[in-house]
C-alpha cells in the first residue's frame, strides 16, 4: 500500500480521486485505464502509453503522481489487488447494510454498481458482442456457474424469440460429451463466470476456443482467467449490499445486448416473435383439420 491509499481503497479509486489535478496527457492514461481496468494496468508501460496515446514517460509520470514509487510498484499493487478481489467470498466480504438502513444502503449500492458498469462497458466490445449474437450464420451456446446460470437461461430464452439456432447448456460437467465433441467455428459461446471463478466451466469454454468457437464471456472486473482467451470481454460489477456478488448489473448488461440484437435483427426478430407468440398462443381452431 503506498501514502496514497488508504485501506480498501483499490487503484482505480486512487486513480479517480487524482483525475482533477492530473495535466491533459495524465489525463489520457487515466482514462485509458480506467476504460479496460484492470487489464490496462497489466502491461507495460509501453503498452498502457500506447492505449493512451501519450509517451512512456508520461505513464511513468502518471504513476508517480498517483503515489507510486515506480511502474513496478504500481503493477504489484494492481495484482496484489487483483489476486485478493479474484478470492474474495461471502465468507471474507463484509455486509455494507444494516436492517435499519437497508433501504437507503441497498438503493445507493445498486444505483452506483449500474452507472459504473455501464460508464466502464467497453463500447466497442459490447458492439462485437451484439454483431455476434445477432449472425444467424452462427449458433449460440450459453453456459455459467452455480449461479450465474441463470443469467445463462435468461439470455437464450430471448434470443431463441429473435432468432435460430440458440440453446443453453445446463447439463452437469459428466454430461457435455455432446456439445465437446460438437462445438466449433461456427459457434459463439457465451460465457457467464465470476469469481470464485470455477473450474468446469473454464475448462468447458478453453476447449471451446481450442475447437474453433468463438467466446463472449461476461465477468467481474477483475477477470475470469477466460478472458485471455475470450475474443469479447464484457466486465460488470458485482458489489451488493450483502456479502454475496450481485447479478443486478450482469442482468442489466444481459438486457442490453438483447436490446442490441433486436435493433441489429430488425423486422426478421418481429416476425419470428409474432410466429412464435402465435404457436403459444394459437387461437380456437387454429390447428383443426
Amino acid at each position: 500500500m503506498t501514502e496514497s491509499q488508504e485501506p480498501n481503497h483499490t487503484v482505480a479509486d486512487v486513480v479517480r480521486a487524482a483525475m482533477p489535478d492530473l495535466s491533459s496527457s495524465e489525463l489520457k492514461v487515466a482514462r485509458a485505464l480506467l476504460a479496460a481496468y484492470p487489464s490496462a494496468g497489466l502491461d507495460t508501460a509501453a503498452g498502457l502509453a500506447s492505449q493512451a496515446g501519450v509517451s512512456a514517460p508520461t505513464v511513468v509520470r502518471f504513476v508517480a503522481r498517483l503515489g507510486f514509487k515506480g511502474y513496478r510498484e504500481f503493477q504489484r499493487i494492481l495484482r496484489e489487488e487483483l489476486q485478493r478481489e479474484r478470492t474474495a467470498s461471502p465468507l471474507t466480504l463484509p455486509a455494507r447494510a444494516t436492517a435499519k438502513d437497508l433501504r437507503e444502503v441497498s438503493g445507493r449500492i445498486f444505483t452506483d454498481e449500474l452507472v459504473r458498469t455501464f460508464t466502464d462497458l467497453p463500447e466497442a466490445e459490447l458492439s462485437r458482442a451484439v454483431g455476434l449474437l445477432a449472425d444467424r450464420k452462427k449458433r449460440i451456446w450459453s453456459f455459467g456457474g452455480r449461479f450465474s446460470e441463470i443469467l445463462a437461461t435468461y439470455l437464450d430464452l430471448h434470443l431463441r424469440q429473435m432468432r435460430p439456432d440458440t440453446r443453453v447448456l445446463t447439463e452437469p460437467p459428466d454430461r457435455r460429451a455432446g456439445f465437446m465433441l460438437d462445438v466449433g467455428r461456427r459457434d459463439v459461446c457465451v460465457v457467464f463466470d465470476f469469481r470464485r471463478y470455477q473450474p468446469d466451466v473454464i475448462e468447458l469454454a478453453l476447449h471451446a476456443r481450442s475447437q474453433g468457437a468463438q467466446i463472449l464471456l461476461m465477468t467481474d472486473p477483475w477477470l475470469s482467467p477466460i478472458a485471455a482467451s475470450a475474443d469479447v470481454v464484457l466486465p460488470v460489477r458485482v458489489e451488493s449490499p450483502s456479502p454475496f456478488d450481485s447479478l443486478v448489473p450482469a442482468t442489466a448488461a444481459v438486457e442490453t445486448l438483447v436490446a442490441g440484437v433486436l435493433a441489429e435483427l430488425g423486422g426478421r426478430a418481429q416476425d419470428r416473435m409474432t410466429l412464435a407468440d402465435s404457436l403459444a398462443h394459437p387461437q380456437p381452431g387454429t390447428f383443426d383439420s
